[in-house]
């Protein structure tokens, strides 16, 4: 491969604080503003012109009960609860207050506005966004000295103490040089899609009208696919694109993907017009960018594995609870493994559900499990913490751990890990974990002693 040599460069120190996040996704976001609550400086670097993520540039409205499996007791709470207080006074939210077992779906517009109020009322954050994170420049033991990015004024460096990498992508981490694992069949992509007039006459079935015109638009998606309408809104989400075989790591990739997710949406939208010519469906929004499942995974501290946490295992480093099934997509078909907290688990394939063995003896549930903090510490970067899908856990746990409410938990303990590192003047791998969790409660998060799985 032919080669150019760059010049050395100078660049400016644009700004300096106390703590660096790259990336606005809700997890970088809660991250920011916890640290920000505590007293911390901090700057927040987004790539795009929004925060939120996957749930505002990637249209996912659908958030996770915050509830047990029971339904009796709240498990979830922090900047997740205050946000959903924030879009239900703009009819933006439906009912969380109670136990939703099919999850909680929120308007990603207000979303936006309110991640932007939120942020507004912390003058201790200074934002940059359509700012494109470039490089790590790291000091002789292995600290980040400082950060390099570029917007369209300038190629600038950020200067900070402690670094949060939330970029899901683990841009930092890899500059840095943590080790990052590639994992084998990793979880596919997808594209979701917002639409008006989705009002389907009786009986009409969605998806053996896919199996029909599947001849004719050879792009159409597996058979997969699960929607929305979303609140204060006369429109419905769809998410049912899946593209297959992606390394969502490589840049030619991902660009393939997601020029093909955008086809299986035009032929979903044509067979519509085709099988249903009199109704008035129209496609209104495609998303900002291709929703990623999985990408690389960091090496951290201890990995979290499906095994240890869906036994309740007590980790005196808990800082988030959850109970999202642990979903695993196939990245070659429309197969998704569903591991269930009331201990079943189930095979959906080719538009059937196939009972599996239950994982736990009969009669007994998890009523909810935990994620430790160590799995967002990198093992060898004094000042790096990471938050996001690039955390470190084997298959099992990841996909549990992986959607939205869950990394919101994880976001916000990291950026109170970071404060703490800051206060200690200590490495990350040296965290009091005793005093994050009090700092966690004291801001709002639940925080619990592990359960192990009992009778409902």
């Amino acid at each position: 491969m032919a080669e150019i040599l760059l010049p050395a460069e100078r660049v400016n120190v644009a700004a300096e604080a106390d703590i660096c996040v790259i990336g606005g996704s809700c997890t970088g976001v809660f991250a920011a503003v916890r640290a920000a609550r505590l007293g911390a400086k901090v700057i927040l670097l987004e790539r795009q012109n929004r925060f939120g993520g996957v749930a505002t540039l990637g249209l996912v409205g659908m958030w996770h009960t915050l509830f047990d499996i029971t339904e009796k007791k709240q498990i979830i709470a922090g900047l997740t609860f205050e946000m959903l207080e924030r879009m239900e006074k703009m009819q933006a939210a439906s009912p969380f207050r109670q136990a939703a077992p099919r999850g909680i779906r929120i308007n990603t517009e207000i979303l936006t506005l309110e991640l932007d109020r939120l942020i507004q009322e912390h003058p201790n954050i200074r934002v940059f966004l359509n700012c494109a994170f470039s490089t790590a420049i790291t000091k002789p033991d292995g600290s980040i000295e400082a950060i390099v990015a570029e917007n369209k004024s300038a190629r600038f460096a950020v200067r900070a103490k402690i670094f949060i990498d939330a970029s899901g992508d683990g841009v930092l981490c890899k500059k840095a040089g943590v080790a990052m694992r590639r994992v084998k069949s990793p979880q596919p992509p997808s594209s979701c899609a917002r639409f008006s007039g989705w009002n389907f006459p009786p009986g009409f079935d969605l998806r053996a009208c896919m199996e029909k015109y599947r001849p004719e638009l050879p792009d159409l998606p597996c058979g997969y696919y699960w929607g929305m309408n979303i609140p204060d809104s006369a429109l419905h989400m769809l998410a049912g694109t899946r593209v297959f075989n992606c390394d969502c790591d490589d840049a030619d990739q991902i660009t393939a993907a997601e020029l093909e997710a955008r086809r299986q949406i035009y032929a979903v939208l044509m067979m519509l017009k085709k099988e249903l010519p009199n109704l008035p469906i129209a496609l209104e929004t495609l998303p900002a960018a291709i929703g990623i499942r999985e990408g690389l995974h960091m090496q951290a501290l201890r990995q979290l594995k499906g095994a240890e946490m869906l036994s309740g295992k007590d980790f005196p480093d808990a800082i988030a609870n959850g109970t999202y099934p642990s979903d695993v997509h196939s990245d070659q078909d429309d197969g998704i493994s569903f591991k269930f907290m009331n201990g079943n688990q189930t095979l959906f394939k080719n538009g059937k559900s196939t009972p599996g063995e239950r994982w736990l003896p009969e009669g007994q549930v998890l009523p909810y499990y935990q994620i430790h903090l160590r799995c967002h510490i990198p093992a060898n970067v004094p000042n790096l913490l990471a938050a996001g899908r690039m955390l470190d856990a084997d298959r099992e746990a990841f996909g549990a751990v992986r959607v939205m409410v869950n990394l919101n938990q994880c976001g916000e303990a990291v950026g109170v890990a970071a404060f703490q590192a800051l206060q200690q003047n200590a490495p990350v791998q040296n965290l009091d974990y005793a005093q994050i969790r009090k700092l966690l409660a004291k801001g709002g998060s639940i925080v619990l002693p592990a359960q192990k799985p009992c009778a409902p």
